[in-house]
């Protein structure tokens, strides 16, 4: 059926695509990644049970991520290809988004930037905080001791125990932008009737405006400053992105695209490659 599978071994999951060569995404796997190469093949196993994909069916892999470096040679006979991470993160993003020219963030363990136009992909730079630094700090500060259990935590608490925002120090408005509900200082507002839920959602406050912020920043040193900004990877999933995304339209004349299977952009575009 010359099926092209494209797998994305990251520092905690693998990602799994398959593809026709119509370009068709075919489904979707993501595991834990605890060991890569145990990941790797296991999630190998499962998608190809799942989905009901003999062997045979499969023409070429198309390997990336981290974890990648773990894998020598082919996998199961099958041709397999390393596909260089920041070129499979720039094209996954720019196929899901429809766009010929983005910024695109890579938000999984840690965070990457990269600048795509038209086939060029460029790493502009990335940040230590992403997923992480949640799991890391999460379950040190919190009694979660699960990225799952972290985040179902974040969701029941309130940032107004947490974050110190610009009306809390300011009678009126720094500008027409700057308001009162805008994040002053994150956890310079902790108090005795701070829970750990709290915490919680503050630390995924904290994380996702330092990667937003980060990739405002890394769209202004390119000639489109203004231009749209493609959000993937694993933390993508979290239900505080949206409220993020709206804060930060408000803020700057970007777009922040969410597109469909944003965790999977960099297993998708490492299936492309072959397609």
């Amino acid at each position: 059926m010359g099926i092209i599978l494209g797998i994305d071994v990251g520092g905690s999951t693998t990602k799994i695509v398959g593809m026709n060569k119509e370009r068709k995404l075919i489904s979707t796997m993501m595991v834990k990644a605890y060991d890569q190469l145990t990941s790797l093949y296991g999630a190998l196993g499962n998608y190809m049970d799942t989905n009901g994909i003999p062997l045979s069916d499969v023409d070429r892999i198309f390997i990336t991520g981290v974890g990648s470096s773990y894998l020598n040679g082919d996998i199961y006979g099958i041709p397999t290809h390393r596909v260089e991470e920041f070129s499979a993160i720039g094209k996954g993003g720019l196929w899901l988004s429809g766009l010929d020219d983005a910024i695109v963030i890579s938000m999984g363990t840690g965070t990457a930037f990269v600048q795509a136009n038209k086939g060029v992909f460029r790493h502009i730079g990335g940040s230590g905080v992403g997923g992480g630094t949640l799991l890391g700090l999460g379950c040190k500060l919190t009694s979660a001791d699960d990225f799952d259990s972290f985040c179902r935590l974040s969701e029941k608490g309130s940032l107004k125990n947490v974050d110190l925002t610009i009306g809390d120090i300011s009678k009126q408005s720094i500008s027409s932008t700057l308001h009162g509900e805008i994040t002053a200082a994150n956890f310079a507002n902790l108090n005795s009737d701070t829970t750990e839920a709290d915490i919680a959602c503050g630390l995924v406050n904290m994380v996702l405006q330092t990667i937003f912020t980060l990739g405002v920043f890394a769209a202004r040193g390119t000639e489109d400053p203004n231009g749209p900004i493609v959000l993937t990877g694993s933390l993508t999933g979290l239900k505080q992105i949206d409220p993020t995304r709206e804060s930060f339209a408000a803020l700057y004349p970007n777009e922040f695209i969410l597109p469909p299977h944003a965790a999977f952009a960099t297993a998708i575009g490492a299936a492309l490659h072959g397609c």
